[in-house]
Order: structure tokens, then C-alpha cells, then sequence
């Protein structure tokens, strides 16, 4: 039990715990949450001329679901880094989707989906994925958002070995291109999330933020009796 123990917390350390829990249910309950409430609500179409000649290409639909493996690894390599990255990141994550939220619930966007074949294995993974989720809560893209914080969670962090920093930097890309090419978002929704991110995570550095956050951080685990880590 004690050598399971160790394990358990040299893949993730007690002070990471918390974070990635309240990080993705917090998440599903701005996403479905806001759905539930606005879902009737007139929603506003943000479609551009680009997003027009950007083509529909099925297949990538394999990216833009295969994604949520790549969150799940970055998510995790982030909450072992450091116990202050750890409340700078994810102080800047919750916040991220207060804003998503007040965007979701005050200015409803949705999209112009294509019609698609019935033939064909991808064409039908589309009409799965269309039918499951509806074209709403898309400015700005969380899927954007959740795929560039996870390059930038371990920008510069020299933990993590190069390479794996430019690969996630790449995947994020890919991601961002993969959601306008399914037609599941449009182009101010990419840079929406990716702006998103980016301007989170600059106010979570900021001392009294991620400070703020350390507190009800160590309140919880100290309830728990989890360790708090070392800043």
C-alpha cells in the first residue's frame, strides 16, 4: 500500500490534486451549465468570409476528439511542475472559464454547419459529433483555450524536455486548425481561446491572484489532510 502510495504521488503530487479536479469539473460546468440556461436563447453568428474559403475536411475530426488525450497528459505534466506553477496555471485555467462563461451566457455565438454525406467512415464520425454537440458556446473555443494553455502550462519550463515543449506547441496548432476545419468553430473563436489563455495566464502570475489561490488551496488540502507542497 505505502510503495502504491509513493507511486500515486510521484505521478501527481498532493498539491496538484485539487487543481486538476476542480479544473475539469468547473470546466463541464461552464460548458453544460451555460448550455442548459442559453441553449433557446438567440444565438449570434460571428461566420467570416475566411472562415468560408477554410475547407471542410473530415478526417481531422481524429484531432479535434483525439485532443482530449493530449489535455489529459499536459494537464498532468503541468500539476507536477512547482506548487507556485501549479496556482499560477490553474488560478489563470478557472478564471479562463469565468470569462468563457460570461461570454456563453451574454453573447451566445453559434456557427453555419455543412451538410454532410452519409457515406464514408469520417463523414460519419461528423454527423456523430454534430448530432452529440450542438453549435453553441463557441466564443471563444474552450477546445482553443484548454489546447494552448497546455503548450503554455510548460512554456519554458525546463523540466519538460524541449522537444516535448515544441510538440505540444505543435499539437495546439493542430488542434486550433482541426476545430475550423470540422466547421466546428470559426476564426475569431480560435483567437478568441488563444488570446484567452494567454491574457489568464499573464493575471495568474500575478501575487495576489495565484497567492489568493494558494490559500483556499492549502484550506482544502490541510481539510484533507493533503500536503500542501513546498512554493
Amino acid at each position: 500500500m505505502e510503495k502504491l502510495k509513493k507511486i500515486w504521488n510521484a505521478v501527481i503530487p498532493p498539491y496538484g490534486r485539487i487543481p486538476l479536479i476542480v479544473a475539469v469539473v468547473w470546466n463541464m460546468t461552464v460548458y453544460f451549465g451555460s448550455r442548459v440556461i442559453a441553449g433557446g436563447w438567440p444565438h449570434h453568428n460571428i461566420e467570416g468570409k475566411l472562415d468560408r474559403l477554410i475547407p471542410f475536411v473530415p478526417w481531422t475530426a481524429v484531432i479535434y476528439l483525439g485532443c482530449y488525450l493530449f489535455w489529459i497528459a499536459n494537464y498532468i505534466l503541468i500539476a507536477r511542475q512547482g506548487k507556485r506553477h501549479v496556482c499560477q496555471f490553474f488560478a489563470a485555467d478557472f478564471l479562463s472559464r469565468c470569462v468563457c462563461l460570461a461570454f456563453y451566457l451574454l453573447y451566445p455565438t453559434t456557427n453555419t454547419r455543412p451538410l454532410v454525406e452519409q457515406g464514408g467512415f469520417w463523414n460519419q464520425v461528423i454527423i456523430g459529433l454534430y448530432a452529440t454537440d450542438a453549435a453553441d458556446n463557441l466564443f471563444p473555443s474552450i477546445h482553443c483555450l484548454v489546447s494552448w494553455f497546455c503548450y503554455i502550462g510548460l512554456r519554458g519550463k525546463r523540466s519538460v524536455s524541449l522537444w516535448y515543449r515544441g510538440l505540444s506547441c505543435v499539437l495546439a496548432l493542430m488542434v486550433c486548425v482541426s476545430t475550423l476545419t470540422t466547421k466546428q468553430h470559426v476564426v475569431p473563436d480560435v483567437i478568441g481561446g488563444i488570446l484567452l489563455a494567454e491574457v489568464c495566464l499573464f493575471i495568474g502570475k500575478k501575487p495576489k491572484v495565484w497567492g489568493t489561490y494558494e490559500k483556499i488551496l492549502n484550506k482544502i488540502n490541510r481539510g484533507l489532510r493533503l500536503e500542501g507542497g513546498d512554493s
